[in-house]
């Protein structure tokens, strides 16, 4: 490795005497052993009954896998039931037949002196042979050195008995201590993390990493991973974990080697040099690199209960000395006033792109940034790649990055002219097709049999919450443990934060789905008694259970369980959703079934209701086609179609819910454009725009009944005028009551025949 520049204070005196002061006596060890119940450099045994190694993989040691291998792979019960002899180092060495004598076989059934006495005793049989005593009486042997061996010593050395003897002479050459040969014996197969042959200084450094895990009690970490570790600082060939910059140690260590050794190694650096510099912004704002989980202060609530994640923000991406130190000013100003770290990334991002046209056009002072400058950025922003989301967020921050240079007077070289305007902006544009799920794919979704295929109970849970409840799946994933609420009337609540809004908030849910979390809750406390912070804790390298499951995770879970299930939509093709589409369908399906729109927008927890008006529209069109599909007959009694696709078919939806709305007659609809004034006071059955359908029947009927009782009174009476104008309204009802009855008649029989 090539060592990088490195961060400012690095040689400071006393990060070795600051070490040994931290380090407890418990770590203070060449080779740490975890005890057998530690849940943090956990190690559970090999699977294999009566066997002690350490699980390598597939649940069993290095040498059972191997072993398993050869056997062609069989099934892991098949192999279980017969693994063979214990592997090597686990089985008792064979000892001398001759009774009380306990020196290791040689031959024949006898150790070495025995068999040269019997040889020079002609080889008599040795069911026959007086084998002489070769201990003299009260004296004994030593044993051999390995705790675990029961032999007799032998050899110039009396160290180990005459097979670990011969072992140590083939290692002599690597491992020329009796004691060091011993010891890795002893440790071959077992949990534990060998410290010895570093640096000194590297040694308590891996130490203290051992021990702010181990304090931590978060994530869990097996030894071999600790191994792999300090192999990579090894093969270094540093004195200290320091020596090297965190971006050198993330780019070589890493290289084709797996990630997790690396972030251990990573993190105990961090351990190291915040111990040496101290956490908080005096030691992290000279950084060109801003390590926000070291600052105080920028916790959101959603991640109180939990570690916070490495997030960095990358100053040195900025290439202009003065915007960069402005940069950091007003980004440390934005974060401790409370702004998300999602949102500190977007300003970066548009300061960035700013430094890097600023080069372009050859631009070095603040000064000469004004409003021509700036529309040549508006037009260098809309040409580089990105949705409207990116250019908008570009745009706006450096607007305001402009406005705290001038509120706080940090340069007042920055001219007047130098902002953005609200046209500067291109409008969002709007929103045409509906992530809703087709209700092919719900019911398919839905279903008891799929939803019983989930592998992972808390998959399960977590899509139930999503489909009935509307949340997204970042809120769903940060829930508490104790989320459910009740009302004065016992009903359920679900109570969670919204990721997106920053704040707490409740949502109904039925009786089904709390006994399902309930359920979840009591399989979470059987995996960690202790208790944990949220309700769905990540099931590996999890020993507090404070750790959450990501988003990713669940949405890899999602990808299986519908390829599985084989769920496909109307077409027959496979369906690939993401979580956010479930937050849609909720809300569409609340408004097809009428609930109000202030309502939904609440379930929701939306700011305003103008993204809640987006599944209003939604519906608008599912009226329609309800509208269009319906039966409308005129005062002639005949069918009037209207055009939904054709080019005033927008128009005529237009007029016809404002006649409905505003102009609905007790037996029907007016069909009169809305500019214009009707000429038929109180003559709508003669009017030829009226319209009426189906619904409508039993007030057409009652009000024929009525007016032929008043065309009889009026010719009894003489009132011809009067008789003539009501049965021209009694001939229109007749004509408008037949048809809708004909109609219905048809559909009745299309249903019977379905």
């Amino acid at each position: 490795m090539t060592p990088h520049a490195l961060p400012a204070g690095h040689g400071r005196p006393g990060v070795l005497e600051k070490l040994l002061a931290a380090l407890r006596a418990e770590f203070r060890t060449e080779i740490y052993r975890p005890a057998p119940d530690d849940l943090v450099f956990v190690a559970p045994a090999c699977a294999v009954a009566d066997c002690d190694r350490i699980v390598s993989m597939r649940g069993l040691c290095n040498r059972h896998v191997i072993r398993w291998r050869h056997r062609g792979r069989p099934k892991m019960e098949d192999f279980l039931t017969d693994p063979g002899l214990p592997v090597r180092g686990r089985q008792a060495l064979s000892v001398c037949t001759i009774a009380g004598c306990r020196y290791g076989n040689f031959g024949k059934g006898f150790c070495g002196k025995h068999y040269d006495r019997w040889v020079r005793a002609g080889r008599p049989s040795p069911d026959v042979w007086d084998a002489p005593n070769l201990v003299a009486p009260g004296a004994t042997p030593a044993e051999c050195r390995l705790s675990f061996c029961t032999l007799w010593a032998e050899g110039p050395q009396k160290i180990f008995c005459r097979s670990h003897h011969e072992r140590w002479a083939n290692a002599d050459f690597f491992c020329p201590d009796p004691e060091r040969f011993a010891t890795d014996c002893e440790l071959t197969g077992t949990a534990h993390i060998d410290l010895r042959d570093l640096p000194r200084q590297l040694t308590l450094e891996f130490q203290y990493g051992l021990q702010c895990r181990a304090d931590a009690h978060r994530r869990t970490t097996p030894p071999r991973i600790v191994m792999q570790a300090i192999r990579l600082a090894r093969a270094a060939g540093v004195s200290s974990l320091l020596d090297l910059a965190e971006e050198t140690w993330r780019h070589d260590a890493a290289s084709g080697r797996v990630r997790e050794p690396v972030l251990f190694l990573i993190e105990v650096r961090d351990a190291v040099e915040v111990l040496r510099d101290g956490a908080g912004w005096e030691s992290e704002y000279p950084r060109d690199v801003w390590r926000l989980e070291r600052l105080p202060g920028i916790t959101t609530p959603a991640t109180a209960t939990v570690p916070r994640p490495r997030v960095r923000l990358h100053f040195e991406r900025i290439d202009q000395p003065w915007l960069r130190d402005l940069a950091k000013r007003w980004l440390r100003l934005r974060l401790t006033s409370g702004l998300s770290t999602t949102a500190a990334h977007t300003g970066l991002d548009a300061l960035v792109c700013f430094g890097g046209f600023l080069a372009h056009v050859g631009v070095d002072r603040l000064a000469d940034i004004d409003r021509p400058l700036l529309e040549r950025h508006l037009a260098h922003v809309a040409s580089q790649p990105g949705g409207h989301g990116l250019k908008k967020g570009r745009i706006s921050s450096l607007n305001v990055f402009f406005q705290a240079i001038r509120q706080h007077r940090w340069d007042n070289s920055l001219q007047g002219t130098a902002a953005f305007y609200p046209g500067d902006i291109p409008p969002e544009p709007a929103a045409t097709v509906s992530r809703r799920l087709a209700e092919h794919v719900m019911a398919q979704v839905e279903s008891e049999e799929n939803l019983d295929r989930w592998d992972n109970p808390s998959g399960r849970l977590i899509t139930l919450i999503l489909i009935r409840g509307g949340l997204r799946i970042s809120s769903v994933i940060c829930l508490d443990f104790d989320c459910l609420l009740h009302d004065g009337q016992g009903a359920p609540y679900l109570r969670y934060f919204n990721t997106k809004m920053q704040r707490e908030a409740a949502v109904p849910i039925d009786e089904e789905l709390e006994q399902a979390i309930r359920d979840h809750q009591r399989r979470v406390l059987q995996r960690w008694p202790q208790g944990t912070g949220v309700l769905f804790p990540r099931p590996h390298a999890n020993a507090s259970g404070r750790l959450r499951m990501s988003d990713g995770s669940y949405r890899q879970m999602l990808r299986r369980w519908l390829a599985t299930c084989d769920i496909r939509d109307e077409h027959g093709r496979p369906v690939h959703l993401t979580p956010h589409q479930w937050r849609h369908t909720f809300a569409c399906r609340l408004i097809n079934r009428d609930v109000p729109q202030e309502v939904v927008r609440v379930l929701l927890d939306h700011e305003s209701s103008r993204m809640t008006a987006h599944y209003a529209r939604i519906t608008d069109q599912t009226v329609r086609r309800r509208w269009e599909a319906a039966m409308k007959v005129n005062i002639k009694g005949e069918r009037v179609v209207l055009d939904g696709e054709g080019p005033l078919g927008q128009a005529q939806w237009a007029k016809t819910r404002y006649g409905v709305a505003t102009q609905t007659l007790p037996n029907g609809y007016c069909g009169l454009p809305v500019q214009k004034t009707c000429p038929h006071a109180n003559a709508c059955l003669t009017c030829p725009v009226f319209l009426t359908g189906p619904e409508f029947l039993p007030e057409l009927k009652e009000q024929r009944t009525r007016t032929l009782t008043l065309i009889d009174n009026a010719t009894g009476c003489g009132h011809t005028r009067v008789a003539e104008m009501n049965q021209q309204v009694a001939d229109n009802l007749d004509r408008m009551i037949g048809e809708l009855e004909d109609g219905r008649d048809e559909g009745e029989e299309t249903a019977d025949a379905g």
